[in-house]
């Protein structure tokens, strides 16, 4: 068999003899690398290998002489997707063959055309929007001029994604029903005079790059000729995230040729907010009706328990029911079932989900192996609290909270003022410079994904010095009450409940973001879903799956509830072994109060066909019957745990209290915990009596409830 060199001649390539490249694969997965033309299709779940199938295909179509490796071009999402593929390649045999993003593949090509394109020098990329929309949004009137400039660089970047230009940008955004950060005559002025800028600054931001491109493919034929006769043979991964503007640049790629290869999950499409669409990888065999279609369902990464819960998540889908789509197929061994569990409120959530990981680590997983997937970034710090003290090594993947743009802002703006907390103390200090620098109003919860995480932000940062300013709180990095011992009502709880001044705020808010930078290394990953997206891990952890969180409560159409579906279909489908979920009844809102949640709607999904739909629910009630009936239960099971009770007593040589009070039975009767997380949700048990009284609860309880 023969094949081509990385110089483009014929050689010997017994090395990468075709069925080698096929031998340990599927059938599907085999169909998908031996169809070495396009149109294809391949429709990829979560963990079915595609990006073996991609670089096999490349491979193989070069190993059987189908094409040149100098011809292909293999699109990816990521810097990290196109050196991981070009490793591969290399591993195989082939380290010349192109493998970039999108924008990538553009700016290499304007570089080699630019001096056929204009006759000026090519323009600089600027690294990002901000110096040149900053003076911009200085300039808007009124309270508009606290609109973050992230949001007006977003909406550039949507506008631009969607090939809209300043004159349209305002009618098309109408008509699709879109919400900008400003009003949109205001946005449209904001944009026109951001590319005039850009101009006279002799700069092109990113979308430049395609936007330049493609008009160069559509002004000049022999540009568009000399590429074609290059690049004829073309791969695009994670096509359910091409946005129109990638779209077009690929159809200028393509003229008329039909060698296109593309690979997608349309349940794994959670960009949408930035421009991206599936339409293009669900109506793929609309435009190309000859195309072949390839569906890979085998899952090499998730136990048969985890995908269970994953094809029940995507059966829910509305319209679509249980036959309808794909469904995920399991190859691994089994493992043990996926936690759903309940809690009174967010901070026993917090402790539960701490005493999960320790569990896990004493069962052997590495905690790199471990990861807690949340909504938004601002949900991480009480994770990050919670496992310091605990002593369990954790890493803040992507942004950290502290250092993100608007903490750092909020933060130094206090530190550029010397007034300490006064008045109404330190809460409505922080309160009033906010609102006074940023417009920022806790209650007034704003649109837009950014803005909502800036907002959530800048609410932790309250939370915190909330916490500080309680009766009896600790002064920063103390790990007990204040110091003396004094009890209440001394002069030491006096002041430990009186104003905390700025300067301890800052001291605390200081020894935060130091912990959090060495918590960069290894242990616990803490990420949100979108960060989550093309990783893995043996245990993942996903709490607060509540109604206003997960969906969050912004989402009010169908097809942005969808987007919220299938980010939790992601977040399942990257653990491989354990899953562990979870929700709380009650939890602080953005004024701080403590209110009542409900469980995720998508919950009710994961339950088996004639299944009770409303377990988590049942616990929430469970909880309100518990606080009204009488602390005293009936029935088979309260005797046997008062019998158990007893006789525990006994043994310890402590009072039947000591071990649990009444309160604490007629929970454990009502509610029927199944696992050591639901244990620890009940009110009196905590960490120490978990330990001392868990495993045999469990054996109590677990036949009742099984019988």
């Amino acid at each position: 068999m023969t094949g081509w060199n990385r110089r483009g001649h014929m050689a010997d390539s017994a090395a990468v003899h075709p069925k080698f490249l096929t031998h340990d694969l599927n059938p599907a997965q085999r169909e998908a690398v031996e169809t070495t033309a396009g149109p294809l299709c391949i429709l990829a779940g979560a963990g079915t290998g595609k990006t073996r199938v991609i670089s096999r295909r490349v491979a193989y179509a070069i190993a059987t002489g189908a094409v040149h490796p100098g011809h292909v071009l293999v699109v990816t999402f990521t810097d990290k997707a196109a050196n991981e593929m070009r490793e591969r390649l290399a591993a195989l045999g082939f380290p010349g063959v192109q493998a970039q993003t999108f924008h990538a593949a553009a700016f290499r090509q304007l570089r080699y055309f630019w001096s056929r394109l204009s006759d000026s020098r090519l323009p600089e990329v600027a690294a990002s929007k901000a110096p040149l929309l900053a003076p911009l949004q200085r300039s808007l009137p009124g309270g508009y001029k606290f609109t973050a400039v992230k949001d007006l660089a977003d909406e550039v970047e949507w506008a631009k994604a969607r090939r809209l230009d300043p004159s349209s940008y305002q009618a098309a955004a109408e008509a699709m029903g879109r919400t900008p950060p400003i009003p949109g005559d205001l946005f449209a002025g904001v944009f026109r005079r951001y590319e005039r800028a850009k101009e006279r600054a002799g700069r092109i931001d990113f979308e430049d790059m395609l936007v330049r491109m493609l008009e160069g493919f559509e002004t000049r034929e022999d540009v568009a000729e000399e590429f074609r006769g290059q690049y004829r043979w073309f791969s695009v991964d994670e096509y359910q995230d091409t946005n129109p503007l990638q779209q077009a640049l690929l159809e200028a790629w393509l003229g008329e040729r039909r060698d296109l290869a593309v690979v997608g999950d349309e349940d794994q499409t959670i960009y949408t907010f930035t421009g991206a669409t599936s339409e293009y990888l669900t109506g793929f065999s609309r435009r190309f009706p000859e195309a072949r279609l390839v569906r890979l369902e085998d899952n090499y990464r998730s136990s048969p328990e985890v995908l269970t819960l994953a094809n029940r998540l995507l059966a829910g889908t509305p319209g679509r029911g249980q036959a309808g789509g794909k469904r995920l197929v399991a190859t691994r061994p089994a493992g043990p079932e996926p936690a759903v569990v309940a809690f009174e409120n967010a901070e026993r959530e917090v402790r539960a989900l701490v005493a999960e990981v320790g569990r896990l680590a004493r069962a052997g997983v590495d905690l790199d192996e471990v990861a807690v997937l949340v909504r938004t970034n601002a949900q991480i710090p009480p994770f990050e609290e919670a496992l310091a003290a605990a002593g369990i090594r954790y890493q803040v993947r992507g942004e950290l909270f502290f250092r993100r743009t608007e903490v750092l802002r909020a933060i130094g703006v206090l530190r550029s003022r010397t007034a300490r907390a006064a008045g109404g103390g330190l809460v409505d200090a922080l309160e009033a410079v906010w609102f006074e620098r940023f417009g920022f109003r806790r209650d007034e919860e704003p649109d837009g994904e950014e803005a909502r995480q800036r907002h959530a932000s800048l609410v932790t940062l309250l939370g915190i010095a909330e916490r500080l300013e309680a009766p009896g709180a600790p002064a920063p990095g103390a790990e007990g009450g204040p110091e003396g011992g004094e009890g209440p009502g001394s002069d030491a709880e006096e002041a430990a409940g009186a104003v905390v001044g700025m300067a301890m705020f800052l001291e605390e808010v200081g020894r935060r973001a130091a912990q959090e930078a060495e918590g960069t290394g290894g242990g616990v990953n803490l990420l949100t879903y979108h960060r989550a997206k093309g990783l893995e891990f043996d245990a993942v952890l996903l709490p607060a799956l509540e109604e206003g969180v997960l969906p969050i409560r912004q989402a009010s159409t169908p097809e942005e509830v969808a987007e919220e579906r299938r980010l939790l279909y992601v977040g399942l489908t990257r653990a491989r072994v354990h899953l562990w979920l979870s929700w709380a009844a009650r939890r602080a809102g953005p004024s701080g109060r403590e209110q009542p949640r409900k469980p995720s709607r998508f919950l009710d999904d994961l339950v088996p066909p004639g299944g009770s739909r409303v377990r988590p629910r049942a616990v929430a009630s469970g909880m309100a019957r518990v606080g009204r009936a009488s602390v005293r239960a009936d029935g088979p099971l309260a005797e046997q745990l008062r019998a158990w009770r007893r006789k525990r007593a006994e043994a310890d040589g402590v009072p039947a209290y000591v071990v649990f009070n009444d309160r604490t039975l007629a929970a454990l009767s009502e509610r029927r915990p199944r696992s050591r997380g639901e244990l620890l949700a009940v009110e009196g048990i905590g960490p120490s009596k978990l330990d001392r009284y868990g495993d045999e609860l469990l054996a109590l309880l677990t036949p009742a409830e099984d019988g």
